[in-house]
């Protein structure tokens, strides 16, 4: 017989809405660097790493132990906006992105020693 309690439910049934508010953060700062400056580069990096950690909320959130891409997408913009932020002392915009992509290095890592005590 096969039970779960509602809080195994609500974990399987779990948008993973912070990773899909990270994504939007993301492709937004990218088109905001856009309009504001005319950054080509901005935009593209943006969209582009914003649309891959959207696809990877979107596989936690069929598959909550399916970290690997936002764990990647965030963990790459940890490093390459920290370094901005290191190189400019400059809170926006590479402050505050790193600031957030750390966090969620964080969450995620915290989502894999869950997973593996429930192992």
């Amino acid at each position: 017989m096969l039970t779960l309690s509602l809080r195994d439910m609500a974990r399987e049934m779990a948008v993973d809405w912070l990773g899909f508010g990270y994504a939007a953060l993301v492709a937004s700062g990218g088109v905001l660097g856009y309009v504001r400056a005319g950054s080509v580069p901005s935009l593209a990096a943006g969209l582009l790493f914003g649309s891959v950690a959207g696809i990877g909320a979107y596989q936690i959130t069929q598959n909550p132990k399916n970290i690997w891409l936002s764990l990647i997408v965030s963990g790459a913009l940890t490093g390459i906006m920290g370094m901005r932020f290191y190189n400019s002392r400059k809170f926006m915009p590479a402050g505050l992105v790193a600031g957030v992509s750390i966090l969620m290095v964080g969450r995620l890592g915290l989502k894999m020693l869950e997973k593996s005590h429930e192992s």
